[in-house]
């Protein structure tokens, strides 16, 4: 008898334990489910380096775990700074979103090129009307990228003969404060018009640092007198400048001498055949 009722009291105890184990398990459970669907603002990457001449762009990821949620997007921007919200391509201010879904945004943003050189904190918020999500951005701003393509004088103009070639001195700045490199020279010209540089390439500009390029300009014999524009560009990977350099061709002397000599022999002939057939 003492037994049967000593099993019983056991067997109570276990079964009480058994209830007390369910009842905390399956609530620890539901607990880290609640957490698991949380609402959240997030991103791939939260730290990015770029100069001040490109876009800092983060891809990020809007999740709503609640009832449906009206979301106004906002960042505490530095001075001067800027940033667009874009989904799928589509730039927005806020988003409206079914419970239970995600969205991806892209967060775009760009500085002044004045900039200085550091890392910038940019706080950027999802507000509801019962819910505001946050994340904190950080941007590396590392320099500026910039080259100028101009004349030793800032002049953009000169004059060619007709059938002739001509050197033009042009000169490469380095602007910004990051070193370029691999600079290409090109031109855009009139039909049958040539150029070609000396140096072509430039290997590497430092800040501050500039280079002398010679350019031979050659214009065909018949090219008509009159102005004409022609593009002169150098390239880099983060940078290009252009200069539009205006040319007069004028035509040689030779050409204008055999010119006056066939419009004076033509009203010579003129004269004799009015001579020789106005007496009949």
């Amino acid at each position: 008898m003492l037994n049967q009722l000593f099993n019983s009291k056991e067997r109570q105890k276990f079964l009480l334990r058994l209830i007390v184990f369910l009842f905390f398990s399956s609530s620890i459970h539901v607990l880290q489910a609640q957490t698991n669907t949380q609402s959240s603002l997030t991103a791939r990457l939260v730290n990015i380096e770029a100069p001040t001449n490109e876009t800092f762009r983060y891809n990020g990821v809007l999740s709503n775990a609640n009832s449906l949620r009206h979301y106004n997007l906002s960042a505490n921007m530095p001075a001067g700074w800027q940033i667009t919200y874009r989904v799928e391509g589509v730039a927005v201010t806020s988003l409206q979103m079914d419970p239970n879904t995600t969205k991806d945004i892209s967060f775009e943003i760009t500085c002044p090129i004045a900039t200085k050189p550091g890392t910038y904190k940019i706080p950027v918020s999802a507000i509801a009307s019962s819910d505001t999500l946050k994340i904190d951005l950080e941007a590396v701003v590392k320099g500026s990228y910039a080259v100028e393509l101009t004349t030793p004088s800032g002049r953009l103009s000169d004059e060619i003969v007709a059938g002739s070639s001509k050197e033009i001195l042009l000169v490469v700045k380095n602007t910004g404060t990051l070193p370029l490199n691999n600079l290409e020279l090109s031109s855009q010209l009139p039909s049958k018009w040539e150029t070609s540089f000396s140096p072509s390439t430039i290997e590497q500009l430092h800040p501050g640092q500039q280079a002398d390029v010679k350019v031979t300009l050659k214009v065909p014999e018949k090219t008509i007198a009159g102005d004409y524009v022609t593009k002169m560009t150098v390239r880099a990977s983060a940078n290009s400048s252009e200069a539009a350099i205006r040319i007069m061709v004028k035509t040689s002397l030779l050409s204008g001498w055999i010119g006056l000599v066939i419009i004076l022999v033509s009203v010579g002939l003129i004269y004799l055949l009015i001579r020789k057939y106005g007496r009949r």
